[in-house]
């Protein structure tokens, strides 16, 4: 069974945790590295409700439910810094990052992602799949985040294709509430996916 593209798409946005990127247990390394430090035990599930929010709101939740003696801030920073440290262990999706390149120089294809600017570079760069898209959109270029429509929104108006010609892929919950709140064609990624060893659900 593999991910099909739908034949009336004239664009493609694809999320990049958990759907391009396996960084799920690189997240989830980093995060526990974060808790040895202050003191307390990361839960997984954590993970599963949030996939698709910025850094930053992960960082609130941590604070509030750990209730740390630190700010949100502080907790994102670390937080990031152990991310970028550890992006060498980074893989692709390689069921969906086939689909990327078959359709490459065919359609529009662009990234719709919680993840900052720099988390979300220097992944792709990784992955080497930055040069395959023509528009990325971060958590840094709209105001309303994931399950909010703003993001997948902003990907089409880069592109320059209407929301209904365009399908998302996603893995995420929240990614797929907003793709289904932006009128887009919706792909839930991972029922095609082999996530290896660990998984979060």
């Amino acid at each position: 069974m593999a991910i099909k593209v739908q034949p009336k798409a004239k664009a493609l946005i694809f999320d990049l945790d958990g759907t391009l990127s396996n960084s799920l247990p690189v997240h989830l390394e980093t995060w526990n590295l974060v808790g040895k430090k202050y003191g307390f035990v990361f839960d997984p599930q954590i993970l599963l409700e949030m996939t698709g929010r910025p850094t930053i709101e992960f960082a609130e939740r941590v604070v509030e439910q750990y209730r740390l003696n630190a700010t949100p801030r502080e907790i994102m920073l670390m937080k990031q810094a152990a991310f970028w440290e550890m992006a060498h262990l980074l893989e692709p999706i390689a069921e969906v990052v086939s689909i990327v390149k078959k359709n490459y120089g065919k359609l529009p294809m662009s990234v719709g992602t919680g993840a900052g600017r720099k988390s979300t570079t220097l992944q792709l760069e990784k992955l080497n799949l930055l040069q395959y898209f023509d528009a990325i959109v971060t958590a840094e270029d709209v105001t309303s985040h994931k399950p909010k429509p703003e993001t997948f929104l902003e990907c089409a108006r880069l592109m320059g294709v209407e929301p209904q010609y365009c399908q998302v892929f996603e893995d995420g919950v929240l990614g797929l509430e907003a793709a289904e709140k932006a009128g887009m064609m919706v792909t839930d990624v991972r029922p095609f996916i082999n996530y290896g060893e660990w998984a979060l659900s």
